[in-house]
Order: structure tokens, then C-alpha cells, then sequence
């Protein structure tokens, strides 16, 4: 479980979050939704430890982070997996030696113990035999799921996901939203995803915060975010005149 309380951060005296208190369980899929500008990828990096907030408290289970200095952090950090936006795959590396990287910083695994590690984590995001392929040979879904791979090799607590679903086909994106809600329950992680990906909310939103100019404007499920009366969720959620037809449709039946 992740939570923070009244986290402000600006940049230059310009103001990004403002009083952001938030809960994120464990074993969940949470995600953070809200247009381009909102806030919502700095909220995200300030929970990693990417910024640092200007006041407020982030904790990691009963651990105050925004209190550790460098090492302490480093601690926790062995303890998190994240999956950034474009999959950020070392191009000269091989899928194997991308997804190893972690072992390589954090643990003294023998080499061994390393490559059952890696193929375990490759087979369970089915690639199977992809190890020796490198970032230029791959798909787009297929380089998301190295790096989900990647990203869980450390069998972390913590999981992030900055747009996993960016630059992908519908049907991709699915496949992608299945294994990180699977692998999410799986391992019992607190898993916080960033995305403006409506589909992915209907999916796999357990939980949904929706920044606005900000402000944690709005929270609930999948199940209750076409019912809501928030105007400016709604603005949000409907903004594509497909969505508006769909809306329309469901309130005439």
C-alpha cells in the first residue's frame, strides 16, 4: 500500500499539485487519469521519488519516504518495478540483457540464478525464446511486455506504469492491460497506473483518481465512472463525439 497526504509541488512558483491525499491498495489495479497538463505524471514521479515534493508525506506501507535520505531510499527502490512510457529498452542490448539489468544492479545472483530468473519473467509475459532479439526487432506490444518483464524481475512490491498502452492497437492494449492487471494479483503488489486511456479504466480500473488542474478532483472504480454527475470527469471521459453517441444511446434505452 502506497498513500500520501497533502502533497503540494510547483515548479518556478507555478503551482502542479495541490493538497493531493490519496490511498493506493495493494493487489489492485489504481489508476490516475486526467488530461494532458493536469498533473497527473508529476503525481506519479513524485511517488517514485522522481520529484520532490515541496510538502506533504508519501509513505510506502507504515515508511515515511519523503523523510529517507539517498540510501534509505535506494532500499525501497529494490522494491519497485516501473514501466515507462515508450518501454525505454537499452537499444544495444539483447531482450535477455534489458530484462536482466535489475538483477545485474541490485542482487549478487549468480549467472545462473540470473538467466532461470530472466526466462521465468520472459515466459510469463510470453516470450519464450525471444532472449536474444534486441529493441529494433521488436513490436510495439511486444516491447511493452520486455518491459514488463523488465520491470518485475526483482519480484517488486510496487509497480508503476507511466501510458503502458501508448502507441497501441486496441487489441494490443488489452493484452496489456490483462497481464498488468494478472500480474498485479499474482504477486499481491500495489500497482499504480498513469494513462489517459479510457479502455484501460473500463478494464482494469479497481480504483480511479481523476487529477484535475492539480486537485484530486474525483475518486471511484470503473463501475461508477460513466454514472458520476462531476461535470468535469465527464467533460473528461465523454469527450470524443463516439463516447457522446455511445452515452446518448445508453440514457434512451
Amino acid at each position: 500500500m502506497i498513500r500520501c497526504e497533502h502533497i503540494y509541488k510547483s515548479f518556478e512558483g507555478r503551482e502542479v499539485l495541490n493538497d493531493i491525499t490519496l490511498r493506493f491498495e495493494q493487489g489492485k489495479t489504481n489508476l490516475i487519469i486526467g488530461q494532458s497538463g493536469s498533473g497527473k505524471t508529476v503525481l506519479l514521479k513524485c511517488l517514485v521519488g522522481l520529484h520532490d515534493v515541496n510538502s506533504g508525506k508519501i509513505f510506502y506501507g507504515d515508511t515515511d519516504f519523503t523523510d529517507l535520505d539517498f540510501h534509505a531510499r535506494k532500499a525501497i527502490r529494490r522494491d519497485v518495478g516501473m514501466i515507462f512510457q515508450g518501454g525505454a529498452l537499452l537499444d544495444s542490448s539483447t531482450v535477455e540483457e534489458n530484462v536482466r539489468l535489475p538483477l545485474d544492479l541490485f542482487t549478487e545472483m549468480s549467472e545462473g540464478d540470473k538467466r532461470d530468473r530472466v526466462n521465468f519473467c520472459l515466459q510469463r509475459v510470453t516470450l519464450t525464446d525471444a532472449n536474444g532479439l534486441y529493441p529494433s526487432e521488436l513490436s510495439g506490444g511486444m516491447t511493452k511486455r520486455v518491459a514488463i518483464a523488465r520491470a518485475i524481475v526483482l519480484n517488486p512490491k510496487y509497480l508503476f506504469c507511466d501510458e503502458p498502452n501508448s502507441g497501441l492497437d486496441p487489441v494490443t492494449s488489452v493484452v496489456i492491460d490483462n497481464l498488468i492487471r494478472e500480474i498485479t494479483e499474482e504477486y499481491g503488489m500495489t500497482t499504480i497506473v498513469n494513462t489517459h486511456d479510457m479502455n484501460s479504466v473500463l478494464e482494469i480500473g479497481e480504483r480511479v483518481v481523476f487529477i484535475y488542474q492539480g486537485k484530486a478532483w474525483w475518486q471511484g472504480t470503473k463501475d461508477n465512472i460513466l454514472d458520476t454527475d462531476n461535470k468535469e470527469l465527464n467533460d473528461f471521459v465523454f469527450a470524443s463525439q463516439l463516447a457522446k453517441k455511445a452515452r446518448k444511446f445508453e440514457q434512451s434505452r
